[in-house]
């Protein structure tokens, strides 16, 4: 099992829209989300946990035929990061703390090749005055998501109170990192690099937030501060075979 869950091969897919939303907490209160031999990605003293809508088609390890490809729909929670590899890089990237998706399927696939702690939602989306309401939710009705959000024409304005002076600062939190880190204990983690094509992301607008994993207990009743949004559409990605990094090596 430890083996499989090291993205085992290449895997390729489309991204037909992708929405991220970041959001600041102090640097202390993330510090217990993020393994020994991570270090938080900070900016003035704050970590950030990005939330990220992704509309999926055609995953499929590379040199299969689309056909062969899964469309789902992905809702992913990360923290920004940096390792140092055993070379001196250090690598920035990202800590998936949940990954959630509406197909069952792969909820079992995402769980046997990667460390990404899928479970199943139920997604429901509804057209909302020019903008997109997204709600996911457990089979039990627990609500874990709701998130509302439009595009705008140009710049939009930075969230009120977002840390960030402007947009160029804010891109810098805006994903997706070129990789991500999954821990395996004394002191390994599973690198993914990531590659795309065209990643052009643009500002949006979030008119109302409800993010459950906020509530619970890791986060200690920390205020989240909305730091950015953004979209992208249309973009082909992929995932390089997982390689090991062993921190103690390099020590």
């Amino acid at each position: 099992m430890k083996f499989l869950q090291r993205h085992p091969f290449p895997v390729v897919a489309r991204f037909e829209r992708v929405v991220a939303v970041s959001f600041a907490f102090p640097e202390e209160v993330l510090r217990p989300l993020v393994p020994d031999g991570l270090e938080i990605d900070s900016f003035d003293g704050l970590g950030f946990v990005t939330v990220a809508l992704v509309w999926t088609r055609k995953l499929r390890p590379t040199g299969f035929p689309e056909v062969l490809g899964r469309d789902f729909f992905l809702s992913g929670y990360r923290i920004f990061t940096r390792l140092e590899d055993i070379d001196g890089r250090r690598l920035r990237g990202l800590k998936i703390i949940r990954s959630e998706t509406d197909k069952s399927g792969m909820v079992v696939l995402g769980n046997l090749m990667t460390g990404y702690n899928y479970r199943k939602v139920v997604v429901t989306e509804e057209s909302d005055g020019g903008g997109l309401r997204v709600v996911t939710s457990l089979a039990g009705g627990e609500k874990t998501l709701d998130l509302r959000f439009r595009s705008v024409d140009g710049e939009a304005e930075l969230p009120l109170g977002s840390p960030f002076k402007d947009w160029r600062e804010a891109r810098r939190f805006a994903g997706p990192m070129p990789f991500t880190f999954s821990p395996q204990g004394a002191g390994s983690f599973v690198v993914v690099e990531g590659s795309r094509q065209s990643w052009k992301p643009s500002p949006v607008t979030v008119d109302d937030w409800d993010v459950g994993l906020f509530r619970e207990a890791a986060f200690g009743g920390s205020v989240p501060v909305l730091a950015n949004a953004f979209e992208v559409r249309d973009v082909d990605y992929r995932w390089e075979r997982g390689r090991i990094v062993n921190r103690s090596e390099g020590q």
